[in-house]
């Protein structure tokens, strides 16, 4: 779990880009303008910003030039906007940002920049470790231990549901069918990390049909959450 900030002015798109993220697991934390982002960041820590450009009180690029140079630009910023140019963008990424999305924003989109954006503060925090860390031990015998259905027994870990099963057919095509879905949907919920936005994606339903469906056939909503 990553402690992120978003700062937006539009009520809608911090809505949108919280519910999204705690999806996926995150910690967010909310700003509409620069002022509450200045006061978010100077008591918090955070891993990952998003930050709009064009906000009422003082614009994004000037705030992530005032972050750069009072040195507390220590996360990445993923810079948003619907009517930034070209110019722009090249402007905000020699300031310091990471990266840059247009408005509106797909869900893919946001979420590569994300785990993007959170790999690159992981290497960055890793670094100053790995450089007084011991030698690593030798690789240990792929042949058996990087199996993950196997390295995951060993670690005590649930493999989580198996892409192929069996189903017992000698029974009401009714139950069948739940037996399937319910299956199918506890399959989909382990691979996605507990994720229902990329769950509702992948299998092509609404989010609050997924929901209702999901308790419709019994499912354990907190199965494959990530921890």
């Amino acid at each position: 779990m990553a402690n992120i900030l978003v700062v937006d002015d539009e009520l809608g798109i911090r809505d949108l880009l919280s519910e999204i993220l705690n999806d996926e697991g995150h910690s967010v934390d909310l700003a509409e303008n620069a002022t509450q982002a200045r006061a978010a960041r100077a008591g918090n820590s955070y891993d990952l910003v998003l930050l709009d450009i064009w906000m009422p009180d003082t614009d994004g690029v000037s705030l992530l030039k005032e972050w750069a140079t009072a040195g507390v630009l220590t996360m990445p910023v993923i810079m948003m906007s619907g009517h930034a140019t070209i110019d722009t963008a090249v402007e905000d990424k020699a300031i310091g940002a990471l990266s840059f999305l247009e408005k509106p924003i797909t869900l893919q989109k946001l979420l590569k920049a994300v785990e993007q954006g959170l790999a690159r503060n992981a290497a960055h925090q890793a670094a100053p470790v790995a450089a007084v860390a011991a030698p690593a031990a030798a690789p240990a015998d792929p042949t058996f231990s990087q199996l993950p259905a196997v390295s995951a027994v060993m670690a005590g870990v649930d493999p989580g549901p198996h892409a192929h099963q069996g189903f017992d057919l000698d029974r009401p095509l009714r139950e069948a069918r739940d037996g399937f879905e319910k299956a199918y949907f506890e399959f989909h919920l382990a691979r996605e990390g507990g994720s229902m936005t990329r769950v509702a994606e992948k299998t092509g339903l609404e989010r609050t049909h997924l929901y209702r469906k999901l308790r419709q056939l019994g499912v354990d909503l907190g199965r494959g959450k990530r921890g």
